[in-house]
């Protein structure tokens, strides 16, 4: 009777040692990486510092608020104020991001009174002179690419993505290092077409806010060209109850009391 009950045991201990060896697939990792990025709460707000260095270490800054708002079906709206330097204050982006369709993307430039559409073909090109790029704002839809597990540590996934339409892109594909514990992507290295690194992003500090893995520092670096843009961010809130009316055309020319 003992050496039944241990072979039970040993049974028993063997099948829940497989369940949690068990890894995630590849789908459910890219899925999860893309929801600690960009749905953290149903809404949120953040300050940030955006310092754009060139190859020969002169530097310019950009201020701005952002404030995110999540619809049904993992649509989003973000919105984006600038505050400095002069040039570029008063400036806004909008964006209505779909899921399975092409987003709406609008800026508005103040200086030349000028309500600009962005082309869906434009989402691949600079944020406002710096490395991060339009699409770097509001996130990537996951099903643009085919994803495969490359690697597993103790700590990160190695994930290779490649787009299905390789004609809309600049990159051949790209490589991500997720984190095991927060899911949050920790760097993101790009490919050109003849299979060359040029462009990495990287979070380099994360923190806890609100009980949600949050990124606080972030860096875009050309590689070719050798500039790089780090974004600080700061005044994180989650959960504040933003209305549906701000992320609308009429809020481009007059900034809502959010972002004052």
């Amino acid at each position: 009777m003992k050496k039944t009950m241990i072979s039970m045991m040993v049974v028993v201990l063997g099948i829940c040692s497989g369940v949690f060896a068990q890894e995630l697939s590849v789908e459910e990792i890219v899925k999860k990486a893309n929801e600690a990025s960009y749905y953290a709460g149903k809404d949120g707000k953040a300050d940030v510092k955006m310092t754009i260095s060139d190859s020969k270490g002169s530097a310019r800054t950009r201020e701005f608020t952002i404030l995110r708002r999540d619809g049904d079906g993992g649509d989003q709206n973000f919105y984006v104020y600038f505050k400095a330097p002069a040039d570029v204050r008063k400036m806004a982006f909008l964006v209505w991001k779909h899921v399975g369709k092409a987003d709406g993307r609008w800026l508005w430039l103040p200086a030349l009174n000028l309500n600009k559409r962005i082309a869906p073909g434009d989402k691949r090109t600079s944020f406002v002179g710096s490395d991060f790029l339009y699409e770097d704002v509001s996130g990537r839809g996951i099903d643009l690419d085919k994803h495969e597990l490359l690697a597993s540590s103790d700590t990160h996934y190695k994930i290779k993505s490649v787009p299905k339409d390789s004609d809309t892109v600049e990159f051949s594909y790209y490589n991500v290092w997720v984190d095991k514990k927060t899911f949050i992507p920790q760097k993101a290295e790009y490919y050109d077409k003849n299979d060359k690194l040029y462009r990495r992003v990287e979070a380099v500090k994360v923190e806890v806010i609100q009980g949600y893995p949050t990124v606080m520092e972030a860096v875009a670096s050309d590689l070719k060209s050798g500039t790089s843009t780090v974004n600080v961010f700061s005044n994180v809130k989650y959960d504040i109850g933003l209305s549906e009316r701000i992320f609308t055309e009429r809020f481009l020319r007059r900034p809502p009391k959010e972002v004052r």
